[in-house]
């Protein structure tokens, strides 16, 4: 029986009220936390013109939070490589990895990461399928000697952890035809539970049922507001407790109520169980949508208590690989 590795996505939620800079302050006081609390590795995401989401150069951030911590796995959750040439991923991530040796992650997927406009100004020329962008990237990280064009700050073996990332079968498939870990976004597939070595989970964690549930009311009316038509950020749960919901509206949250996992520890437990044994993982990564900073780190604090309660699947825990010499 092997325990569970516990680890973050952390999207730096811009909430109601709330300001960009506020959101990347959260998220490097969080990462602080995390390895403080024995979390293995912190991820950030790739969005874009999402008035939410403050995390949008994840290169940039990973920078930041790896200077800001000492043992932390940083990576990024993923960089979208559709948008980006991956000779320019390459050198960011061998960059990072040369200045933060044995820490640094690179998850890769393909989703376009923002609305139509927002992806027009990032990529108006998609050219390359993404599996002929992975086929240039792991080139462009393993260069052969007699490479015409390299990417400089990988030479000597400054190689991110290569993963990637995804919610479907297909994903899964390459990532296994590519010999590469894969990350299984539950948080976002969570009726389609695929086998991976990592799976990220949206859980809020609180000391009682009723106060998990009560503060989830805040994703829970922004989830309700995008299917009604409408882009909002974050609504505080006294917001989310004061609204007028209708009988429509209820049923609509109660489909979706198996996206985000609540509860105390003692309720969670069995419920990430299951998703572990449902997808043989040995890590958990998980993302806490909540309003008010001072419940997110409580949260991330209860989850930390989790781990020795937990038993990884099949896949086991993921050993980081041994770093590459002699590029």
């Amino acid at each position: 029986m092997s325990s569970v590795a516990l680890s973050v996505l952390d999207t730096s939620p811009i909430v109601e009220g709330s300001t960009p800079r506020e959101a990347l302050l959260n998220t490097v006081d969080l990462a602080r936390l995390a390895e403080d609390l024995g979390y293995h590795r912190y991820w950030v995401p790739e969005h874009h013109g999402m008035r939410g989401v403050a995390s949008s150069a994840p290169a940039v951030l990973i920078a930041h939070l790896a200077s800001a911590t000492t043992r932390l796995r940083i990576g990024a959750g993923g960089v979208l490589l559709p948008n980006h040439p991956p000779l320019v991923v390459a050198e960011q991530f061998g960059t990072l990895a040369a200045l933060h040796p044995g820490r640094i992650d690179l998850g890769l997927g393909r989703a376009p990461g923002g609305s139509k406009a927002a992806s027009a100004a990032i990529r108006p020329q998609r050219t390359k399928a993404f599996g002929e962008q992975l086929t240039e990237l792991q080139h462009y990280l393993h260069p052969p000697e007699d490479a015409e064009v390299k990417a400089i700050p990988v030479l000597g073996g400054n190689v991110p952890a290569l993963w990637l990332l995804g919610r479907s079968p297909e994903s899964a498939a390459l990532a296994a035809a590519r010999g590469l870990k894969y990350a299984f976004a539950h948080h976002l597939a969570p009726d389609a539970p695929i086998k991976a070595d990592l799976v990220s989970v949206s859980v809020i964690a609180a000391e009682d049922d009723e106060r998990a549930e009560w503060l989830a009311g805040s994703t829970r009316l922004k989830v309700l507001s995008r299917i009604r038509g409408t882009r909002i950020r974050l609504p505080s749960p006294e917001e989310a407790a004061a609204f007028p919901y209708t009988a429509d509206d209820r049923t609509e949250i109660a489909k979706r109520s198996d996206a985000v996992l609540t509860g105390s520890p003692d309720t969670l437990v069995p419920k990430l169980q299951r998703i572990l044994d449902e997808t043989s993982s040995g890590e958990i990564m998980v993302t806490t949508p909540l309003y008010h900073h001072a419940d997110r780190r409580r949260s991330y604090e209860l989850v930390a208590s989790l781990a020795g309660r937990l038993t990884a699947g099949q896949a086991g825990i993921f050993t980081e690989p041994a770093r590459e010499t002699g590029q």
